[in-house]
């Protein structure tokens, strides 16, 4: 029963790859060993590739679905083994290794933290998530094999996804940064970065014997600093054109928000005896901005500007603390 075990293995008519797993990229074939026995014939499905290797070299890949006869067609690999074996059997280990051909479709990216580059428009670091899909195939079995499988047996869809993932951050923050694209660009030229991310790293992944055939960015998105420092600007901005559209500049409008604060902060600004001046005073500075035709009140009458001369005085002991009150009463009462 064993003789005839023994002889049935070595006659085995048929290799195969049967129901490989839906996840499985790469996966050697082993029966009885690890040696090949005097199988003779090899059938390759469709979406499936074979390759041959010998003492850990490849020597030959087919690719087109369909029955082999590994005795009598031309295929070196098998010619230099059977040299060696003794009965079919060798100490040189050879090893048949099937791969998916087919594409592997939809696979999930995405950046694992902010990509870092300098805005264009903004000229600040900022830090953009990406997030997208892929889909791959297996171009170049020989060099796959060399660079990617080494010494495993086998290899999963989702191994060489992180491979994958791993190596487009870089390709992206260079497009990014050669690209010129500004904040608000990023969204509707997400077609036109994938296509540039792809160009970078199609080099990449063909010396490691696979390529990208699809490459999609499906949603983008800015940390928390950058999109403070966005809002921040776009106030200001918003701001400035408001102050435009009434007749005054920038600083004149950062100088009624000041008084503005000093007149609700008692315990602020109004340490210079503004307080209620301060109130006043935007009231005042308010007017004459909804009114264009009303003139400007000049510097020196300005109730503000004496009430803060007025305390730098006593600060300097110019004057006395009652000459102090008494005149800032006085400035207040013509209010």
């Amino acid at each position: 029963m064993g003789l005839w075990t023994s002889v049935t293995g070595q006659l085995r008519s048929v290799i195969e790859w049967k129901n490989p797993a839906p996840d499985m990229l790469f996966q050697r074939w082993t029966d009885n060993g690890d040696e090949i026995k005097n199988a003779s014939k090899l059938l390759v499905g469709p979406g499936q590739g074979v390759i041959f290797v010998y003492e850990g070299k490849p020597q030959a890949v087919i690719t087109e679905p369909g029955l082999t006869d590994l005795k009598t067609q031309n295929i070196p690999f098998w010619t230099t083994v059977t040299k060696f074996m003794q009965a079919f059997r060798s100490e040189h280990k050879a090893g048949i290794y099937f791969f998916r051909t087919a594409e592997v479709l939809n696979q999930g990216w995405g950046t694992p933290g902010p990509v870092k580059y300098i805005d264009p428009q903004y000229k600040f670091p900022v830090g953009m998530r990406g997030y997208g899909n892929f889909s791959f195939r297996i171009s170049d079995a020989s060099s796959f094999f060399v660079n990617v499988m080494g010494q495993r047996d086998q290899l999963l869809v989702d191994d060489l996804r992180s491979v994958i993932v791993a190596r487009i951050v870089q390709p992206l923050t260079d497009f990014l940064a050669e690209s010129g694209f500004g904040y608000n660009e990023i969204d509707s030229k997400r077609n036109e970065i994938a296509e540039g991310v792809r160009g970078k790293v199609f080099p990449i992944f063909q010396t490691l014997g696979f390529q990208l055939s699809d490459f999609r960015i499906e949603n983008t998105d800015f940390d928390d600093d950058t999109r403070r420092r966005v809002g921040r600007i776009a106030d200001m901005q918003a701001e400035a054109q408001a102050a435009q559209a009434v007749g005054m500049d920038f600083a004149r409008v950062q100088q009624l928000a000041a008084l503005r604060d000093a007149a609700q902060n008692q315990g602020g600004t109004a340490g210079l005896g503004v307080g209620l001046g301060a109130g006043m005073g935007l009231g005042q500075a308010m007017s004459g901005m909804m009114n264009p035709m009303g003139t400007q009140q000049p510097a020196a009458d300005d109730p503000v500007a004496r009430l803060a001369k007025l305390k730098q005085m006593l600060d300097s002991s110019l004057i006395s603390q009652e000459e102090y009150d008494a005149k800032k009463q006085q400035i207040l009462s013509q209010m």
